[in-house]
């Protein structure tokens, strides 16, 4: 059984900073392309980060860039995503996705989402 948790969210002041992680089982972990989501209410989920499986290539949205960071431990099965300079728009639910091979639209998996609020 796939599991993904999320941890490490919070209510921080902007321009702080926070370190989410997710802890993954029940898959090949180091296959798995790793990616965080993020969801307000109302709006459509927002791909933030991703790292790839194998040579471990990160990707960010170009809101994020710059700000936050990706990266994995395959011994652990872990991704953190370690967001800095944060602002009130990015306020949201941040959810983590493993997405295993042969990557198709079946091969996807979520955990249950962590709270970031950014707020003074």
């Amino acid at each position: 059984q796939v599991q993904l948790v999320e941890s490490g969210g919070g209510l921080v002041q902007p321009g702080g900073s926070l370190r989410l992680s997710c802890a993954a089982s029940g898959i090949t972990f180091k296959n798995a392309a790793m990616r965080w989501l993020r969801q307000t209410p109302g709006q459509e989920r927002e791909l933030v980060a991703s790292i790839s499986s194998g040579l471990n290539v990160p990707s960010y949205a170009d809101s994020v860039k710059d700000r936050f960071t990706i990266f994995r431990d395959n011994d652990r099965k872990t991704v953190t995503l370690q967001m800095n300079s944060l602002k009130p728009d990015d306020t949201a639910v941040y959810i983590c996705n493993a997405w295993l091979p042969p990557y198709g639209p079946t091969d996807s998996y979520y955990g249950q989402g962590t709270q970031v609020t950014v707020s003074s």
